[in-house]
């Protein structure tokens, strides 16, 4: 574990803009009061609490002498969170010892020439730190000129506590939904939890996909025990029983990537040396191989003459889609090299492009090589990781899914994450060809899509490109699922979970779409950018937010205290290379705040809602962006080397009561570029085992600020591997 950083750092964090404001001399009277409120905690007694309040009242006028100090509300909120920050790692305060752990007279002793100690110590670091705390008011002031939208809590407010325990009752969590959904069906799921274990020494990963290992897409062991692949199970995640703590090996002749947007038109071939898609989709302008470079004239299947001409077709034919305004957040199913992801940034809309690992080699590592945003999924026998109704549109152009196959169980998975009111693209054959298999194909579609009440807003042709596209909608109210005369595809039972989507199996049934104005869906959402800022509508201020607060408080705050940590921190204060970032993950995210801070930033960010957080994925897809379900003790689908930054805000410290915290690390590593950064917001300790192991592995760490419980970490990826090979790593 670090120590603080010295008096003349260049670079303040977030955190110490809020805890330099307390002096050391008051450090008897902060212990006083974080121990009277650690019984209120676990008492819950009224009194107990207005005297709690009293006393923290007196203590912070007698502290409330530094300039440029938090009010009094501010101080006690802050010093509340602490406390829940103890609890949530453990930590005992001592005024709840039990009786039969009284101390000796000897410990007593200790204890008061410790505590003598500790007021020489404080006496002879008042003057450095009253130095600090004129520092400290002046860069808040400047905070306060430059910012004067800004209220004073939200300045001084430099971190965001963690989740309040009252919030945590309020807030369904995924793993919650989706284990709940599977015990109405029958299907019992456990994960097993593990210590922490030290790590010494790395190897290389020793698999058969070599530098593209993705541990739960290329467990061989699970495949080989599988019973059918009839719904592509061999395509789904496997993870294995242990997650891997080796390294990835770099592919030979790997070079830094080549930055945005000139990369959305060429790779270095080394760093994704397939050359299958070339040859099979060459003519068709997916992919080229053009010496050392792999090329992307921007053309896929449906648009060999490129994706912006495809996509203003489709725009003229359902003017109503409104690219960037009405449409802002789409899935893109069967993506190949996502040309259409990557070429809709153009008219600012964010897609979500999946394919799976399959026979079209590393197409979405191409997708993420370029810098457009991809994950390698399959339409299976599980719903996608994602929550209900929260896409504007979904595309599939000529993505080969059998949608009128099994009553339409893939087609219904798209319904569920549909919005009440979205467009489905279909730009397939079938839609424009008159060979037999198209037309049985159109005709199944036909009834099927007519039985689901979906509307055939128009079908178009595409002279240019000699294509056709059918484009449906979704819709809006519940009055032809009233008056359809038969009930297929059926309704879902009323306690089938829409939003349950861990790991949770297909079933061929459409959900009901809510008719209270105060639910979510039955409404669309504002106009993008004005969606980003404002605070869902079904949002309820009877509801606890996240850090305490009634929910659409909580949603703006959180959005200010990025704005500020972002701003403050991490683009002026970490040293990073911003114009080398493109593809960004934040591991835990809430409200998408820390993404919605980088909106006018050449960027994209992936939110990632842990399977045992409050389920906030709707809220972020809510206000224009996206993200996915996942579980941290398990990897990510994506490949190797794929993400320039990743941020992990107070995740790893919750993790560690679950699962291990080196394989998490070697995760992080097998995601991040050589040269991509990785920023740690965490309890003090937590921050202290994550710099040592990053080290081991040969990072930089940049920042390391530690103060009292909070620490923050910058490090970044080199070019490091190990030379020895693990026995078997699948």
């Amino acid at each position: 574990m670090t120590t603080a950083q010295s008096a003349n750092q260049q670079v303040i964090s977030d955190e110490t803009m809020t805890q330099q404001n307390t002096k050391a001399a008051d450090k008897p009277n902060m212990e006083e009061r974080q121990q009277t409120e650690e019984k209120v905690v676990e008492e819950e007694e009224p009194q107990n609490k207005a005297a709690a309040a009293e006393e923290a009242n007196n203590n912070n006028q007698g502290n409330n002498i530094v300039q440029g100090n938090p009010s009094l509300e501010a101080r006690v909120f802050e010093e509340q969170q602490q406390q829940q920050r103890m609890e949530d790692a453990g930590v005992q305060n001592p005024a709840e010892e039990k009786p039969e752990n009284k101390v000796t007279e000897e410990d007593q002793a200790q204890r008061m020439q410790q505590q003598q100690q500790q007021m020489q110590d404080n006496a002879q670091q008042h003057d450095h730190q009253q130095q600090q705390q004129n520092d400290e008011a002046h860069h808040q002031e400047r905070i306060k000129v430059e910012n004067p939208e800004k209220t004073s809590e939200v300045v001084s407010s430099g971190m965001i506590p963690k989740e309040s325990k009252e919030s945590k009752r309020s807030w369904s969590t995924q793993a919650g939904e989706s284990e709940s959904q599977k015990e109405r069906r029958k299907e019992d799921e456990t994960k097993g939890q593990d210590s922490e274990l030290p790590k010494d020494t790395w190897q290389l990963c020793n698999v058969t996909a070599g530098p593209d290992y993705i541990p739960c897409l290329d467990n061989e062991k699970a495949l080989k025990k599988l019973r059918t692949t009839g719904h592509f199970e061999h395509r789904e995640r496997h993870c294995p029983e242990e997650p891997p703590t080796c390294l990835v090996p770099l592919p030979d002749g790997y070079k830094r990537p080549i930055p945005w947007p000139t990369s959305r038109d060429k790779i270095w071939y080394h760093n994704v040396p397939h050359t299958k898609l070339a040859e099979f989709k060459g003519h068709q302008n997916w992919v080229k191989v053009t010496g050392e470079f792999l090329t992307f004239p921007g053309g896929g299947t449906q648009f060999i003459h490129g994706a912006l001409h495809y996509i203003d077709f489709l725009q003229r034919a359902v003017p109503k889609i409104g690219w960037g305004k009405h449409t802002r957040v789409i899935l893109d199913v069967g993506c190949g090299v996502a040309s259409f992801g990557g070429y809709m940034f153009e008219r600012d809309v964010l897609t979500m492009s999946f394919a799976p690992k399959d026979e079209h080699e590393a197409q979405v590592q191409f997708a993420l090589e370029r810098g457009i945003p991809a994950i390698s999924a399959v339409m299976g026998s599980k719903r996608l990781p994602f929550p209900s109704a929260v896409f504007d549109l979904i595309h599939c152009a000529r993505c080969r899914v059998p949608w009128h196959n099994e009553g339409g169980l893939l087609l219904l998975e798209l319904n569920r994450l549909l919005r009440p009111g979205g467009y489905f693209v279909w730009s397939a054959t079938p839609v424009y060809q008159k060979l037999k298999d198209d037309v049985e194909i159109w005709q199944a579609m036909s009834a099927l899509t007519v039985s689901m009440c979906w509307d055939l807003v128009t079908i178009k042709r595409d002279k240019l490109n000699k294509i056709g596209a059918a484009i449906y909608r979704k819709p809006s109210t519940n009055d032809c699922y009233d008056q359809r005369k038969k009930n297929f595809p059926p309704m879902c039972p009323n306690d089938d979970d829409p939003n349950a989507a861990w790991s949770v199996p297909l079933q061929a049934c459409m959900h009901r779409v809510p008719s209270e104005p105060s639910i979510r869906g039955s409404r669309w959402p504002d106009d993008w950018p004005r969606r980003l800022q404002k605070p869902p509508y079904w949002l309820n201020s009877t509801q606890m937010g996240i850090y305490g607060k009634p929910a659409p408080q909580d949603f703006t705050a959180d959005y200010h205290h990025w704005k500020n940590v972002v701003t403050v921190t991490y683009i002026k204060g970490l040293g990073i290379n911003w114009d080398g970032v493109r593809n960004v993950m934040d591991m835990r995210a809430v409200y998408g705040g820390f993404a919605a801070a980088l909106k006018d930033m050449k960027v994209w960010v992936v939110n990632v809602v842990n399977v045992d957080s409050p389920d906030t994925l709707p809220i972020i897809f809510e206000r224009g962006l996206f993200g996915i379900y996942h579980d941290w003790c398990e990897s990510y689908s994506t490949y190797p080397r794929t993400y320039d930054l990743l941020h992990a805000d107070h995740l790893l410290s919750k993790l560690k009561t679950r699962c291990k915290l080196v394989p998490v690390l070697a995760e992080v590593d097998r995601m991040l570029r050589p040269g991509g950064t990785f920023i740690v917001r965490d309890e003090s300790s937590t921050v202290g085992e994550v710099e040592g192991i990053l080290k081991s592995m040969h990072w930089e760490v940049h920042l390391t600020n530690n103060n009292d419980k909070q620490g923050i970490l910058s490090a970044q990826k080199g070019d490091w591997r190990p030379e020895t090979f693990a026995l078997s790593s699948s």
